[in-house]
């Protein structure tokens, strides 16, 4: 499966690369701020991913398109990466992903071409039990929360407490992890969608799933990180 996306717009977007100091670690990351943003969305990973995801890089580049700053870092440091491919330990450490979450979430509000853009997380996998959580500890700093075949159920005591408008998204052959955000669906009590893909496994390699995973992404974000949005 081809990925790809560009436009005149994307062309204009300001990339660099950033360094993010986290609870005495460095993280790695790409900021990308388009022209004209209001609103910004930092990517938490699924378990054994990085920014150099495939599928997040995409989600990223059409959030762009639309308008919308990115923030794509690994949670992880390289050697903390190296350890977790022999143990599968820090993957699952959602305590550890929500700090880190947290941790480049400050850290951006202390970049002044970031500072003043409100603030959404997409997260994929364990990721998304990380964004879940970091944003059920910063109810007045997060707006948005897409999951993309997520592990919410990974988040459940705090789930009731979400404020962030909260989209889940799974694909329809993905029957074990669908049952997991049926139930966790339920717990939030915020603005919520559960949408179903139809014929996508988890990892939404089938043709054409990405897109719409990406499109329904792009119209949450833009519909509750807009300056008008009210919750």
């Amino acid at each position: 499966m081809a990925l790809k996306s560009s436009s005149e717009k994307q062309d204009k977007t300001a990339l660099r690369a950033v360094h993010i100091p986290v609870g005495g670690v460095t993280l790695h990351g790409d900021l990308a701020l388009p022209p004209g943003a209001t609103g910004i969305v930092l990517f938490a990973h699924g378990s054994g991913s990085s920014r150099h995801s495939p599928r997040n890089r995409y989600v990223a580049e059409v959030l762009q398109h639309d308008g919308l700053a990115t923030l794509l870092f690994d949670l992880l440091t390289t050697d903390e990466e190296a350890e977790d491919v022999l143990t599968r330990r820090l993957r699952f450490d959602i305590h550890l992903l929500t700090q880190r979450l947290i941790g480049a979430t400050e850290w951006m509000h202390a970049q002044p071409e970031a500072a003043a853009l409100r603030i959404g997380y997409f997260g994929a996998s364990t990721g998304a039990a990380a964004a879940l959580q970091a944003a059920a500890a910063c109810p007045d700093a997060i707006r948005a929360v897409v999951s993309r075949g997520g592990r919410p159920d990974m988040a459940a005591d705090v789930l009731p407490r979400v404020r962030a408008a909260t989209l889940l998204i799974v694909g329809g052959d993905d029957t074990v992890v669908l049952e997991m955000n049926q139930r966790a669906y339920d717990l939030l009590t915020t603005q919520k969608r559960l949408s179903v893909v139809p014929l996508a496994g988890h990892l939404f390699q089938e043709p054409g799933t990405l897109e719409q995973v990406a499109r329904l992404a792009c119209a949450w974000f833009l519909r509750y990180l807009n300056l008008d949005a009210r919750q």
